[in-house]
């Protein structure tokens, strides 16, 4: 004859402290295990572990000397047209990408910075 789950619960139930004390020491005892360790070990571990930012942005602070090679890296990058393109550009400190990946924001900042202009990863 098995007992089960309910039936255990209802006698524990019917228990008082100090006899479910007494019944988790034999636990214990009998299993080799200890209520003391924290079952929230997952949490605090992730409590300690930075987040990584994998989503970028990447703004263009100033344009330089060389506009229309800008004007001409933001088309290709944004597929925006050559007036909204240009727009962006005049209205430089902007965004130019939101959420791109990391290397896809270096590569960006790469560009803009070797065709003269001045651009950050944020």
């Amino acid at each position: 004859m098995s007992i089960t789950k309910e039936e255990i619960l209802d006698t524990i139930s019917n228990m008082s402290v100090k006899e479910i004390m007494q019944l988790i020491s034999a636990i214990e005892k009998k299993f080799d295990i200890s209520s003391n360790i924290p079952l929230n070990i997952k949490q605090d571990s992730s409590k300690n572990k930075k987040e990584e930012k994998v989503l970028f942005n990447v703004k263009l602070i100033s344009i330089g000397s060389n506009k229309v090679s800008i004007i001409k890296i933001i088309r290709s990058t944004t597929g925006l047209g050559l007036k909204e393109s240009k727009d962006l550009v005049e209205s430089a400190p902007t965004l130019i990408k939101e959420n791109i990946t990391k290397e896809n924001a270096e590569s960006l900042k790469k560009t803009l910075i070797d065709s003269g202009a001045t651009a950050e990863i944020i």
